[in-house]
Protein backbone atom coordinates (compact mmCIF):
# COMPACT_ATOMS: atom_id res chain seq x y z
CA UNK A 1 0.00 0.00 0.00
CA UNK A 2 1.16 3.41 -1.10
CA UNK A 3 0.47 6.71 0.40
CA UNK A 4 -0.18 10.11 -2.19
CA UNK A 5 -1.96 12.80 -2.72
CA UNK A 6 -3.18 12.50 0.96
CA UNK A 7 -4.72 9.22 0.65
CA UNK A 8 -4.26 5.52 0.16
CA UNK A 9 -3.98 3.63 -3.01
CA UNK A 10 -3.89 0.51 -3.21
CA UNK A 11 -2.20 -2.29 -5.61
CA UNK A 12 -4.55 -4.39 -7.03
CA UNK A 13 -5.00 -7.94 -6.46
CA UNK A 14 -4.61 -7.89 -2.98
CA UNK A 15 -6.33 -10.57 -0.53
CA UNK A 16 -6.55 -8.59 2.40
CA UNK A 17 -6.01 -4.93 3.28
CA UNK A 18 -6.39 -2.31 5.83
CA UNK A 19 -8.43 0.90 4.74
CA UNK A 20 -9.48 3.61 6.42
CA UNK A 21 -13.69 2.87 7.37
CA UNK A 22 -15.55 5.55 8.03
CA UNK A 23 -18.64 4.13 10.19
CA UNK A 24 -20.82 5.45 13.00
CA UNK A 25 -18.26 3.91 15.75
CA UNK A 26 -15.12 3.97 14.03
CA UNK A 27 -14.37 6.92 12.79
CA UNK A 28 -10.65 7.29 11.09
CA UNK A 29 -9.93 3.88 12.23
CA UNK A 30 -8.62 1.10 10.43
CA UNK A 31 -10.80 -1.61 9.25
CA UNK A 32 -9.58 -4.59 7.22
CA UNK A 33 -12.11 -5.37 3.91
CA UNK A 34 -11.48 -7.71 1.31
CA UNK A 35 -10.55 -6.44 -1.99
CA UNK A 36 -10.32 -9.68 -4.48
CA UNK A 37 -14.09 -10.31 -4.63
CA UNK A 38 -15.41 -9.23 -7.41
CA UNK A 39 -19.01 -9.78 -8.88
CA UNK A 40 -18.55 -12.18 -11.57
CA UNK A 41 -18.95 -11.19 -15.70
CA UNK A 42 -22.13 -13.45 -16.38
CA UNK A 43 -24.17 -11.27 -18.21
CA UNK A 44 -24.30 -11.53 -22.10
CA UNK A 45 -25.80 -10.53 -25.01
CA UNK A 46 -29.10 -10.80 -24.11
CA UNK A 47 -29.48 -9.88 -20.46
CA UNK A 48 -27.63 -6.67 -21.79
CA UNK A 49 -30.58 -6.17 -24.28
CA UNK A 50 -32.92 -6.72 -21.17
CA UNK A 51 -31.04 -4.43 -19.27
CA UNK A 52 -31.08 -1.72 -21.89
CA UNK A 53 -34.89 -2.55 -23.51
CA UNK A 54 -36.43 -2.11 -19.94
CA UNK A 55 -35.16 0.67 -19.13
CA UNK A 56 -36.49 2.49 -22.21
CA UNK A 57 -39.88 0.73 -22.18
CA UNK A 58 -41.34 1.55 -18.80
CA UNK A 59 -45.04 2.99 -17.78
CA UNK A 60 -44.19 6.22 -20.35
CA UNK A 61 -45.42 3.70 -23.12
CA UNK A 62 -48.85 3.78 -22.08
CA UNK A 63 -49.53 7.25 -22.05
CA UNK A 64 -47.26 8.00 -24.57
CA UNK A 65 -49.58 7.21 -27.85
CA UNK A 66 -52.08 9.86 -27.27
CA UNK A 67 -49.69 12.46 -26.06
CA UNK A 68 -48.00 11.79 -29.49
CA UNK A 69 -50.99 12.22 -31.63
CA UNK A 70 -51.97 15.48 -30.10
CA UNK A 71 -48.65 16.59 -30.79
CA UNK A 72 -48.04 15.43 -34.22
CA UNK A 73 -51.02 13.82 -35.45
CA UNK A 74 -50.64 11.43 -38.36
CA UNK A 75 -47.34 11.47 -38.57
CA UNK A 76 -46.24 10.50 -35.25
CA UNK A 77 -45.38 7.29 -35.63
CA UNK A 78 -42.83 8.32 -38.51
CA UNK A 79 -41.37 11.16 -35.63
CA UNK A 80 -40.77 8.10 -33.27
CA UNK A 81 -38.56 6.73 -36.37
CA UNK A 82 -37.21 10.08 -37.16
CA UNK A 83 -36.10 10.64 -33.39
CA UNK A 84 -34.93 7.04 -33.29
CA UNK A 85 -31.99 8.24 -36.19
CA UNK A 86 -31.15 11.39 -34.61
CA UNK A 87 -31.02 9.44 -30.98
CA UNK A 88 -28.63 7.10 -32.70
CA UNK A 89 -25.60 9.46 -33.30
CA UNK A 90 -25.68 10.04 -29.26
CA UNK A 91 -26.10 6.21 -29.12
CA UNK A 92 -23.04 6.12 -31.64
CA UNK A 93 -20.73 7.81 -29.49
CA UNK A 94 -21.69 5.62 -26.08
CA UNK A 95 -20.87 2.24 -28.14
CA UNK A 96 -17.32 3.75 -28.98
CA UNK A 97 -17.07 4.77 -25.94
CA UNK A 98 -17.34 0.83 -24.22
CA UNK A 99 -15.28 -0.61 -26.67
CA UNK A 100 -12.71 1.13 -24.36
CA UNK A 101 -13.57 0.27 -20.97
CA UNK A 102 -14.88 -2.84 -19.01
CA UNK A 103 -15.70 -1.64 -15.68
CA UNK A 104 -18.97 -0.53 -14.29
CA UNK A 105 -19.64 2.95 -14.08
CA UNK A 106 -21.06 3.62 -17.53
CA UNK A 107 -20.91 7.53 -18.07
CA UNK A 108 -19.68 8.40 -14.94
CA UNK A 109 -16.61 5.77 -16.15
CA UNK A 110 -15.73 7.79 -18.94
CA UNK A 111 -16.07 11.35 -17.55
CA UNK A 112 -13.38 10.10 -15.00
CA UNK A 113 -11.15 8.99 -17.14
CA UNK A 114 -11.15 11.91 -19.65
CA UNK A 115 -11.60 15.08 -17.00
CA UNK A 116 -10.51 13.49 -13.87
CA UNK A 117 -12.02 12.29 -10.40
CA UNK A 118 -14.00 15.61 -9.55
CA UNK A 119 -15.93 15.22 -12.85
CA UNK A 120 -16.00 11.72 -12.92
CA UNK A 121 -17.64 12.18 -8.97
CA UNK A 122 -20.23 15.11 -10.35
CA UNK A 123 -21.23 12.47 -13.70
CA UNK A 124 -22.15 9.66 -11.01
CA UNK A 125 -23.93 11.93 -8.67
CA UNK A 126 -26.25 13.59 -11.42
CA UNK A 127 -26.68 9.61 -12.90
CA UNK A 128 -27.50 8.21 -9.64
CA UNK A 129 -29.75 11.63 -8.11
CA UNK A 130 -31.76 11.63 -11.57
CA UNK A 131 -32.76 7.73 -11.74
CA UNK A 132 -33.38 8.00 -8.15
CA UNK A 133 -35.64 10.51 -8.48
CA UNK A 134 -37.83 8.61 -10.85
CA UNK A 135 -37.24 5.50 -9.34
CA UNK A 136 -38.98 6.78 -6.43
CA UNK A 137 -41.60 8.20 -8.52
CA UNK A 138 -42.81 5.11 -10.43
CA UNK A 139 -43.10 3.09 -6.75
CA UNK A 140 -46.05 5.65 -6.71
CA UNK A 141 -47.11 5.14 -9.97
CA UNK A 142 -47.14 1.10 -9.63
CA UNK A 143 -49.30 1.58 -6.39
CA UNK A 144 -51.52 3.68 -8.32
CA UNK A 145 -51.95 1.27 -10.95
CA UNK A 146 -52.63 -1.37 -8.59
CA UNK A 147 -55.14 0.63 -6.42
CA UNK A 148 -57.00 0.66 -9.80
CA UNK A 149 -57.35 -3.00 -10.05
CA UNK A 150 -57.38 -3.74 -6.13
CA UNK A 151 -59.04 -0.30 -4.42
CA UNK A 152 -57.31 -1.70 -1.29
CA UNK A 153 -54.04 -0.37 -2.53
CA UNK A 154 -55.73 3.23 -2.21
CA UNK A 155 -55.57 3.53 1.65
CA UNK A 156 -52.62 6.00 2.61
CA UNK A 157 -51.26 3.72 4.96
CA UNK A 158 -51.51 0.40 2.92
CA UNK A 159 -49.89 2.61 0.02
CA UNK A 160 -46.98 3.34 1.96
CA UNK A 161 -46.71 -0.33 3.31
CA UNK A 162 -46.95 -1.40 -0.25
CA UNK A 163 -44.27 1.00 -1.20
CA UNK A 164 -41.87 -0.01 1.40
CA UNK A 165 -41.94 -3.96 0.46
CA UNK A 166 -41.59 -3.37 -3.13
CA UNK A 167 -38.56 -1.32 -2.05
CA UNK A 168 -37.45 -4.53 -0.04
CA UNK A 169 -38.42 -7.29 -2.25
CA UNK A 170 -36.55 -5.58 -5.48
CA UNK A 171 -33.31 -4.86 -2.97
CA UNK A 172 -33.59 -8.88 -2.03
CA UNK A 173 -33.72 -10.22 -5.05
CA UNK A 174 -31.01 -7.47 -6.68
CA UNK A 175 -28.83 -8.68 -3.55
CA UNK A 176 -29.70 -12.58 -4.38
CA UNK A 177 -27.54 -12.94 -8.07
CA UNK A 178 -27.28 -10.90 -10.76
CA UNK A 179 -27.82 -13.79 -13.04
CA UNK A 180 -30.95 -14.73 -11.06
CA UNK A 181 -32.31 -11.07 -11.45
CA UNK A 182 -31.67 -10.80 -15.16
CA UNK A 183 -33.74 -14.14 -15.50
CA UNK A 184 -36.53 -12.61 -13.82
CA UNK A 185 -36.33 -8.91 -15.83
CA UNK A 186 -36.44 -11.50 -19.22
CA UNK A 187 -39.55 -13.45 -18.11
CA UNK A 188 -41.50 -9.75 -17.06
CA UNK A 189 -39.97 -8.88 -20.50
CA UNK A 190 -42.16 -11.35 -22.45
CA UNK A 191 -45.26 -10.86 -20.19
CA UNK A 192 -45.32 -6.78 -20.07
CA UNK A 193 -44.59 -7.00 -23.94
CA UNK A 194 -46.76 -9.90 -25.33
CA UNK A 195 -49.99 -8.32 -24.33
CA UNK A 196 -48.95 -5.00 -26.49
CA UNK A 197 -47.76 -7.25 -29.14
CA UNK A 198 -51.66 -8.22 -29.45
CA UNK A 199 -53.21 -5.09 -29.28
CA UNK A 200 -51.03 -4.35 -32.56
CA UNK A 201 -52.41 -7.29 -34.10
CA UNK A 202 -55.91 -7.18 -32.97
CA UNK A 203 -55.74 -3.57 -33.99
CA UNK A 204 -54.36 -3.99 -37.93
CA UNK A 205 -56.80 -6.75 -38.55
CA UNK A 206 -60.00 -5.22 -37.20
CA UNK A 207 -59.18 -1.37 -38.69
CA UNK A 208 -56.03 -1.82 -41.24
CA UNK A 209 -52.74 -0.53 -41.32
CA UNK A 210 -52.81 3.40 -41.37
CA UNK A 211 -51.53 4.81 -44.62
CA UNK A 212 -52.61 8.79 -44.11
CA UNK A 213 -49.90 10.99 -43.20
CA UNK A 214 -50.13 14.59 -42.47
CA UNK A 215 -46.78 16.94 -42.36
CA UNK A 216 -46.48 18.45 -39.30
CA UNK A 217 -44.58 22.11 -38.83
CA UNK A 218 -41.71 21.92 -37.44
CA UNK A 219 -42.55 23.72 -34.29
CA UNK A 220 -44.83 20.86 -33.86
CA UNK A 221 -41.88 18.30 -34.29
CA UNK A 222 -39.93 20.65 -32.13
CA UNK A 223 -42.89 20.33 -29.15
CA UNK A 224 -42.67 16.87 -28.55
CA UNK A 225 -38.84 16.23 -28.60
CA UNK A 226 -37.72 16.29 -25.33
CA UNK A 227 -41.41 13.97 -24.44
CA UNK A 228 -39.64 11.39 -27.42
CA UNK A 229 -35.73 12.10 -25.52
CA UNK A 230 -37.58 10.64 -22.21
CA UNK A 231 -39.55 7.59 -24.36
CA UNK A 232 -35.71 7.03 -25.62
CA UNK A 233 -33.63 7.13 -22.16
CA UNK A 234 -32.20 4.17 -20.89
CA UNK A 235 -31.14 2.33 -24.12
CA UNK A 236 -27.97 2.44 -22.80
CA UNK A 237 -28.44 1.40 -18.77
CA UNK A 238 -26.57 -1.80 -19.27
CA UNK A 239 -23.17 0.13 -19.41
CA UNK A 240 -23.68 1.10 -15.32
CA UNK A 241 -23.28 -2.60 -14.98
CA UNK A 242 -20.50 -3.32 -17.82
CA UNK A 243 -17.71 -4.79 -14.88
CA UNK A 244 -20.71 -8.13 -14.78
CA UNK A 245 -21.11 -8.41 -18.54
CA UNK A 246 -19.10 -11.63 -20.24
CA UNK A 247 -17.14 -9.45 -22.86
CA UNK A 248 -18.76 -5.82 -22.58
CA UNK A 249 -16.05 -4.25 -24.99
CA UNK A 250 -17.09 -6.81 -27.97
CA UNK A 251 -21.05 -6.94 -26.92
CA UNK A 252 -22.08 -3.94 -25.99
CA UNK A 253 -21.91 -1.90 -28.74
CA UNK A 254 -24.12 -4.52 -30.33
CA UNK A 255 -26.62 -4.30 -27.27
CA UNK A 256 -27.18 -0.69 -27.63
CA UNK A 257 -28.36 -0.59 -31.40
CA UNK A 258 -30.36 -3.63 -30.98
CA UNK A 259 -32.21 -1.99 -28.26
CA UNK A 260 -32.22 1.42 -29.96
CA UNK A 261 -33.64 -0.34 -33.58
CA UNK A 262 -36.07 -2.59 -31.67
CA UNK A 263 -37.70 0.05 -29.17
CA UNK A 264 -38.04 2.33 -31.84
CA UNK A 265 -39.81 0.05 -34.26
CA UNK A 266 -41.86 -1.53 -31.50
CA UNK A 267 -43.00 2.10 -30.40
CA UNK A 268 -44.08 2.64 -34.01
CA UNK A 269 -46.05 0.01 -34.44
CA UNK A 270 -47.78 0.95 -31.37
CA UNK A 271 -48.55 4.31 -32.16
CA UNK A 272 -49.81 3.26 -35.46
CA UNK A 273 -52.13 0.84 -33.97
CA UNK A 274 -53.45 3.44 -31.75
CA UNK A 275 -54.31 5.52 -35.00
CA UNK A 276 -56.04 2.84 -36.85
CA UNK A 277 -57.85 2.03 -33.84
CA UNK A 278 -58.77 5.60 -32.90
CA UNK A 279 -59.73 5.54 -29.19
CA UNK A 280 -61.55 8.38 -27.70
CA UNK A 281 -59.00 11.29 -27.75
CA UNK A 282 -60.16 12.21 -24.45
CA UNK A 283 -58.62 9.22 -22.21
CA UNK A 284 -54.73 10.27 -22.10
CA UNK A 285 -54.48 8.88 -19.10
CA UNK A 286 -54.67 5.69 -19.99
CA UNK A 287 -54.60 5.43 -24.22
CA UNK A 288 -53.93 1.99 -24.93
CA UNK A 289 -55.95 0.27 -22.29
CA UNK A 290 -59.07 2.61 -23.94
CA UNK A 291 -57.71 1.11 -27.49
CA UNK A 292 -57.71 -2.28 -26.29
CA UNK A 293 -61.47 -1.61 -24.58
CA UNK A 294 -62.49 -0.86 -28.23
CA UNK A 295 -61.55 -3.74 -29.93
CA UNK A 296 -61.24 -6.61 -27.32
CA UNK A 297 -63.84 -5.74 -24.64
CA UNK A 298 -63.05 -5.06 -21.22
CA UNK A 299 -61.02 -7.93 -20.91
CA UNK A 300 -58.49 -6.07 -23.22
CA UNK A 301 -58.55 -3.17 -21.06
CA UNK A 302 -57.93 -5.68 -18.08
CA UNK A 303 -54.90 -7.03 -19.95
CA UNK A 304 -53.26 -3.63 -20.84
CA UNK A 305 -53.84 -2.39 -16.87
CA UNK A 306 -51.65 -5.96 -15.93
CA UNK A 307 -49.28 -5.09 -18.75
CA UNK A 308 -48.69 -1.47 -17.05
CA UNK A 309 -48.38 -3.31 -13.48
CA UNK A 310 -45.88 -5.68 -14.96
CA UNK A 311 -44.29 -3.08 -17.21
CA UNK A 312 -43.45 -0.61 -13.72
CA UNK A 313 -42.45 -3.88 -11.92
CA UNK A 314 -39.74 -5.12 -13.93
CA UNK A 315 -38.43 -1.41 -15.00
CA UNK A 316 -37.68 -0.94 -11.23
CA UNK A 317 -36.25 -4.03 -10.62
CA UNK A 318 -33.93 -3.45 -13.70
CA UNK A 319 -32.93 -0.22 -12.17
CA UNK A 320 -32.11 -2.22 -8.77
CA UNK A 321 -29.44 -3.93 -10.68
CA UNK A 322 -27.89 -1.43 -12.82
CA UNK A 323 -27.55 1.67 -11.21
CA UNK A 324 -26.32 -0.07 -7.76
CA UNK A 325 -23.34 -0.82 -10.04
CA UNK A 326 -22.50 2.68 -10.50
CA UNK A 327 -21.89 3.57 -6.49
CA UNK A 328 -19.94 -0.04 -6.50
CA UNK A 329 -17.61 1.29 -9.47
CA UNK A 330 -16.94 4.38 -7.70
CA UNK A 331 -16.36 3.12 -4.52
CA UNK A 332 -13.80 0.59 -6.10
CA UNK A 333 -11.85 3.77 -7.63
CA UNK A 334 -11.76 5.92 -4.28
CA UNK A 335 -14.92 8.44 -5.03
CA UNK A 336 -16.77 7.06 -2.50
CA UNK A 337 -15.84 5.07 1.03
CA UNK A 338 -14.33 1.50 0.35
CA UNK A 339 -17.02 -0.08 2.92
CA UNK A 340 -19.83 0.64 -0.25
CA UNK A 341 -17.71 -1.48 -2.74
CA UNK A 342 -18.17 -4.77 -0.39
CA UNK A 343 -19.43 -7.83 -2.69
CA UNK A 344 -20.66 -10.59 -0.36
CA UNK A 345 -18.96 -14.12 -1.30
CA UNK A 346 -21.93 -16.01 -0.79
CA UNK A 347 -24.11 -14.16 -3.64
CA UNK A 348 -21.36 -12.59 -5.48
CA UNK A 349 -23.23 -9.08 -5.72
CA UNK A 350 -22.21 -5.37 -4.49
CA UNK A 351 -24.84 -5.84 -1.43
CA UNK A 352 -23.61 -2.75 0.20
CA UNK A 353 -23.99 -0.83 -3.03
CA UNK A 354 -27.31 -2.24 -3.38
CA UNK A 355 -28.59 -1.56 -0.05
CA UNK A 356 -27.42 2.03 -0.03
CA UNK A 357 -29.67 2.74 -3.05
CA UNK A 358 -32.32 0.89 -1.78
CA UNK A 359 -32.14 2.88 1.44
CA UNK A 360 -32.00 6.31 -0.26
CA UNK A 361 -35.13 4.84 -2.57
CA UNK A 362 -37.03 4.48 0.15
CA UNK A 363 -36.33 7.41 2.04
CA UNK A 364 -37.34 9.64 -1.16
CA UNK A 365 -40.13 7.70 -1.91
CA UNK A 366 -41.68 7.22 1.58
CA UNK A 367 -41.25 11.05 2.13
CA UNK A 368 -41.96 12.02 -0.98
CA UNK A 369 -39.12 14.40 -1.39
CA UNK A 370 -38.22 13.01 -4.89
CA UNK A 371 -40.56 15.44 -6.61
CA UNK A 372 -38.18 18.53 -6.03
CA UNK A 373 -35.49 16.34 -8.24
CA UNK A 374 -38.16 15.28 -10.87
CA UNK A 375 -36.93 18.35 -13.20
CA UNK A 376 -33.78 16.77 -13.13
CA UNK A 377 -34.38 13.47 -15.41
CA UNK A 378 -34.08 15.16 -19.10
CA UNK A 379 -31.69 17.74 -18.33
CA UNK A 380 -29.17 15.41 -16.68
CA UNK A 381 -29.39 12.89 -19.34
CA UNK A 382 -28.07 15.33 -21.95
CA UNK A 383 -25.64 16.59 -19.76
CA UNK A 384 -24.41 13.33 -18.65
CA UNK A 385 -24.34 12.88 -22.84
CA UNK A 386 -22.91 16.14 -23.40
CA UNK A 387 -19.73 15.16 -21.04
CA UNK A 388 -19.48 11.59 -23.24
CA UNK A 389 -19.14 13.40 -26.36
CA UNK A 390 -16.67 15.67 -24.68
CA UNK A 391 -14.50 12.74 -23.09
CA UNK A 392 -14.68 10.69 -26.52
CA UNK A 393 -13.10 13.75 -28.59
CA UNK A 394 -10.23 14.23 -25.20
CA UNK A 395 -9.86 10.68 -26.14
CA UNK A 396 -9.19 10.78 -29.32
CA UNK A 397 -6.89 13.66 -29.42
CA UNK A 398 -4.84 12.11 -26.80
CA UNK A 399 -4.59 8.51 -28.60
CA UNK A 400 -6.29 7.06 -25.44
CA UNK A 401 -6.28 2.93 -25.98
CA UNK A 402 -5.58 3.53 -29.67
CA UNK A 403 -8.37 5.48 -30.63
CA UNK A 404 -7.03 7.76 -33.19
CA UNK A 405 -6.56 3.96 -35.68
CA UNK A 406 -9.84 2.82 -34.21
CA UNK A 407 -11.84 6.18 -35.63
CA UNK A 408 -11.99 7.08 -39.28
CA UNK A 409 -12.93 10.02 -41.23
CA UNK A 410 -17.02 9.28 -40.05
CA UNK A 411 -16.34 10.80 -37.03
CA UNK A 412 -15.76 14.05 -38.09
CA UNK A 413 -19.29 14.29 -38.89
CA UNK A 414 -21.00 11.54 -36.54
CA UNK A 415 -19.45 14.32 -33.38
CA UNK A 416 -20.78 17.59 -34.42
CA UNK A 417 -23.80 15.74 -35.02
CA UNK A 418 -24.29 14.41 -31.52
CA UNK A 419 -23.26 17.72 -30.33
CA UNK A 420 -25.98 19.61 -32.14
CA UNK A 421 -28.59 16.73 -31.06
CA UNK A 422 -27.78 17.45 -27.43
CA UNK A 423 -27.62 21.58 -27.27
CA UNK A 424 -31.29 21.16 -29.39
CA UNK A 425 -32.42 19.40 -26.53
CA UNK A 426 -31.20 21.61 -23.92
CA UNK A 427 -32.61 24.70 -25.48
CA UNK A 428 -35.83 22.75 -24.82
CA UNK A 429 -34.88 22.44 -20.89
CA UNK A 430 -36.78 24.79 -18.64
CA UNK A 431 -34.53 27.13 -16.31
CA UNK A 432 -35.92 26.04 -13.78
CA UNK A 433 -34.49 22.30 -14.65
CA UNK A 434 -30.99 23.90 -15.92
CA UNK A 435 -31.07 26.23 -12.42
CA UNK A 436 -31.97 22.91 -10.34
CA UNK A 437 -29.37 20.51 -12.21
CA UNK A 438 -26.40 23.72 -11.72
CA UNK A 439 -27.27 24.07 -7.64
CA UNK A 440 -26.89 20.11 -7.70
CA UNK A 441 -23.73 20.55 -9.25
CA UNK A 442 -22.40 22.15 -6.69
CA UNK A 443 -24.37 20.06 -4.15
CA UNK A 444 -22.13 17.32 -5.83
CA UNK A 445 -18.58 19.30 -5.44
CA UNK A 446 -19.24 19.82 -1.67
CA UNK A 447 -19.97 16.07 -1.31
CA UNK A 448 -16.95 14.97 -3.70
CA UNK A 449 -14.70 16.84 -1.15
CA UNK A 450 -16.12 15.11 1.74
CA UNK A 451 -15.89 11.46 0.57
CA UNK A 452 -12.88 11.55 -1.34
CA UNK A 453 -11.24 12.15 2.23
CA UNK A 454 -12.71 8.57 3.10
CA UNK A 455 -12.17 6.85 -0.45
CA UNK A 456 -9.25 4.71 -0.94
CA UNK A 457 -8.09 3.25 -4.48
CA UNK A 458 -8.55 -0.31 -4.85
CA UNK A 459 -8.41 0.01 -8.96
CA UNK A 460 -7.67 2.24 -11.45
CA UNK A 461 -9.18 2.65 -14.62
CA UNK A 462 -8.49 -0.68 -16.65
CA UNK A 463 -7.79 0.34 -20.43
CA UNK A 464 -6.76 -2.30 -23.25
CA UNK A 465 -3.34 -3.37 -22.57
CA UNK A 466 -2.64 -3.84 -25.96
CA UNK A 467 -3.73 -0.17 -27.07
CA UNK A 468 -3.18 2.04 -24.19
Amino acid sequence: MTEGAGRARIDFPARIVSAPYFGPRSWGKERTIALDQKPPRVVGLTGAILMNLNAVIGSGIFALPALLFAAAGTFSPLAILTFAVLYASLMAVVAKLTTVFRQSGGHQLFAEHAFGKAVGFQAGWLSVLANMAGASANFHVLVSYLAAIFPFFADPLMRLASIAVLIATFTAISMSGTARAVRLIGIGTVLKLSPLALLCVVGFATNGFPTEVELPRFSEFESIALLLAFAFSGADLAIAAAGEMKNPRRMMRRAIFTTLGGVAVFYALIQWAYIAIAPDPGEVDAPLAAAAQVVMGDWGALMISCAAIISVTVFQLNVFVAIPRIFYGMARRGLLPSPIAFVSPRFQTPVAAIGMYGGIIALLALSGSFEALAVLLVSVEQTLFAMSITALVVMWQRNDAGLRRAMDARWLFILPFASGVVLWLLSKVSWDAALSTALYVGVGFVLYVISRRSGVEHEGIDLPEARA
